[in-house]
């Protein structure tokens, strides 16, 4: 028994509404994406007539930044709260307990006193040695 063969129609695959959903994705991710934008903390520092640069070093170091409302910022990575525990527990934990590792204290002109105070009192309690306070060179005077 002889059948027959049908004939094959040709299959068109339409460009168009591909191209409208392409275009509707790009659209959805392009909507849909978030940017991050990196952000640094701002600090004018205080002046000081007389002081040693510091030296060139490959030490890990502990850089303790106070903006001008008070808020910490250790390594570049700010701090929830803006506590002696919670700035004592972030040195302890960035310096994974070594005591010598030397610790820079940047803080805005106008910061609170109060506040320097208790970066430094966060030193001294967990037995940092090495402490500076970063200050840029005064300008002479016309």
């Amino acid at each position: 028994m002889k059948f027959r063969r049908r004939r094959r129609e040709n299959v068109d695959i339409g460009l168009a509404p591909l191209i409208d959903v392409v275009f509707i994705l790009l659209l959805f991710f392009v909507v849909t994406t978030t940017f991050t934008r990196e952000t640094q903390l701002r600090v004018d520092l205080p002046e000081a007539a007389s002081g040693t640069p510091p030296e060139a070093t490959e030490i890990k170091q502990l850089e303790v930044v106070i903006d001008v409302d008070g808020n910490y910022t250790l390594n570049g990575k700010a701090l929830v709260k803006h506590d002696l525990d919670t700035l004592m527990a972030a040195l302890n934990k960035e310096s994974a307990g070594d005591r010598t590792l030397p610790m820079i204290i940047s803080a805005d002109g106008k910061t609170p006193h109060q506040a320097v105070i208790t970066a430094m009192d966060a030193a001294g309690k967990l037995g940092f040695a090495h402490l500076r306070i970063t200050t840029v060179e005064a300008q002479a005077a016309p």
